[in-house]
């Protein structure tokens, strides 16, 4: 395996398809970011997943445990698991569904939205930070590219 500079992750081969390349740097990408922000969550005892899942049902309103699952690409084993968490810490809450009394809804706490409005400035702006190799052009770009390829991945069905 020939890697064009040291500092590079040792699985992203140069030699490798394009389609392959990218797809290891973006997972690779996405596993730094996700690292980053967990380290600017832990002092406060959340998890980035957790923060997203908050994110979602905040956007949404009122999701089923099964819609949040969908949005987040998850398991509905494992946004159980979130959701009991943020329970327990009073940023989320579990509704009966007044149309259908065997289905729950989710939605975010007073608590919650206080929390992420106290510190929502402070994570934009560490957030803009990682971001800073891209010029505001490239950064446009790719966030541009991001959503095209996640719109059409989200267009395919599920094996």
């Amino acid at each position: 395996m020939r890697m064009s500079t040291p500092d590079k992750s040792p699985f992203l081969d140069d030699d490798l398809a394009p389609p392959v390349r990218a797809f290891r740097a973006t997972l690779y990408l996405a596993q730094r970011l996700r690292y980053l922000m967990d380290e600017r969550l832990r002092a406060d005892g959340l998890t980035t997943q957790q923060a997203a899942l908050l994110t979602l049902v905040g956007a949404l309103g009122t999701p089923s445990l099964k819609q949040a699952a969908a949005g987040l690409g998850s398991t509905h084993q494992n946004v159980a698991q979130l959701v009991q968490a943020l329970q327990r810490k009073g940023l989320l809450e579990v509704r009966d569904d007044p149309a259908d009394g065997r289905r729950k809804l989710l939605a975010v706490t007073e608590a919650s939205r206080a929390y992420w409005a106290a510190r929502d400035d402070g994570d934009h702006a560490a957030v803009a930070g990682w971001f800073t190799a891209l010029s505001p052009a490239e950064l446009g770009t790719f966030a541009a590219l991001t959503d095209r390829l996640v719109h059409a991945l989200d267009q395919r069905r599920l094996p």
